[in-house]
């Protein structure tokens, strides 16, 4: 958004644009992994339930209890990401204007 004072443009930024605090992305991570933890211990009671049973769903849950640990490690380790479409935190300083050669400042002249 770009805010016009004095004849002069300047960008705003909408708080609404904000990422999420850290504590509350971490806790979002956590959560995510413990259900993941949850679901692979569901799987392997699962394994050993149906083993006798019916063995192919128990070979695939076994299968799901072995492969869940390294998905949730990698889901809850993936950090805060940038996200594209919020401004840069940095402001960039104006530049000095370049007075052109041969030519004088007007308070010199």
């Amino acid at each position: 958004m770009i805010l016009k004072h004095r004849g002069k443009s300047q960008q705003v930024f909408r708080i609404t644009g904000a990422r999420s605090g850290l504590a509350e992305d971490v806790r979002r991570r956590q959560r995510r992994y413990i259900i993941s933890m949850g679901v692979r211990t569901l799987s392997f009671i699962a394994a050993a339930t149906l083993w006798n049973v019916w063995r192919p769903l128990s070979v695939v849950a076994l299968a799901l209890g072995l492969v869940l640990p390294y998905v949730s490690v990698v889901i809850a380790n993936a950090g805060r990401e940038n996200a594209p479409s919020l401004p840069s935190a940095f402001i960039e300083t104006p530049g000095r204007p370049m007075i052109e050669e041969g030519r004088r400042p007007p308070e010199q002249q």
